[in-house]
């Protein structure tokens, strides 16, 4: 199995033993123990388990989420996308944050982030759709989480519907910042399933900016449901396995490239 299913089993073995100990888990699943001491602290640095002297315990946050949260590919991009764009958020500003495994490292960027915060009110305002995003930022004092309402979609934990975009309605957002499954010149950013993408159209209209996070892989590609126009778009947070005749189109259409 690749590092990634080997990551998802040991998030499943660890969800139901409570704890593992490094050399009975590398027994078990036939790898050397130097590969699973860099599993728990790949891991530990995700937040999805607490590493210990000789083992690593259930972290008490994920193991109710989908498992498209607990391991993602492309993880360490996603990580160095998700500190460029939490860096791109003004403090005092209100910000929307769709769900996703991108957006989901913003958030944690967010939540980490010396934004100060004091007596006169939180440093930052979220907005969200995402179930887990609100899960890991409620507990942040220098934050106001606030989210959407609607119907949780259990594929990817966000919620969807009439509610949501009844309440994205009747606010104003500063920044929108947006996990996408696709991102096209011509046909712009687009989503795989139409109630999400509906949500995060809604969240591009009330923004004052738009930033787009998304790794390499889903550059010059179209999803089913589109989000948002490319001129619609201020900011592309990307890595650095984007392609450079790409993000040079981005960028001939007004987009601002950040590449991590």
């Amino acid at each position: 199995m690749n590092r990634y299913e080997r990551w998802n089993v040991l998030l499943e073995m660890v969800a139901e033993a409570g704890q593992l100990d490094v050399v009975e888990t590398a027994e078990k699943l036939d790898v050397s123990t130097a590969t699973i001491r860099r599993d728990f602290d790949e891991l530990a640095a995700q937040q999805l388990l607490t590493r210990t002297r000789g083992g690593a315990i259930a972290h008490s946050v994920s193991y109710d989420l989908p498992l498209r949260y607990k391991v993602a590919q492309h993880a360490p991009e996603k990580q160095r996308i998700g500190s460029a764009a939490a860096a791109l958020v003004p403090e005092g500003s209100t910000v929307g944050l769709n769900g996703g495994t991108t957006t989901t490292e913003v958030a944690r960027a967010l939540a980490t982030r010396d934004l100060g915060g004091d007596q006169r009110g939180p440093a930052l305002t979220v907005v969200t759709n995402a179930l887990n995003i609100a899960h890991e930022l409620v507990v942040r004092p220098h934050l106001h989480v606030v989210t959407t309402g609607g119907s949780a979609r259990a594929q990817s934990y966000e919620l969807v519907g009439p509610v949501a975009t009844g309440m994205l309605e009747r606010i104003a957002l500063d920044v929108a910042v947006l996990g996408v499954d696709a991102l096209d010149v011509d046909h712009g950013a687009s989503a795989h399933n139409e109630g999400e993408a509906a949500i995060n159209q809604l969240m591009a209209a009330k923004a004052r900016q738009v930033i787009i996070v998304a790794d390499g892989s889903k550059l010059g590609k179209r999803a089913f449901s589109r989000i948002c126009p490319l001129a619609q778009i201020d900011v592309l947070v990307t890595d650095s396995t984007a392609p450079a005749d790409l993000t040079a189109r981005f960028a001939e259409s007004g987009v601002r490239i950040v590449q991590v």
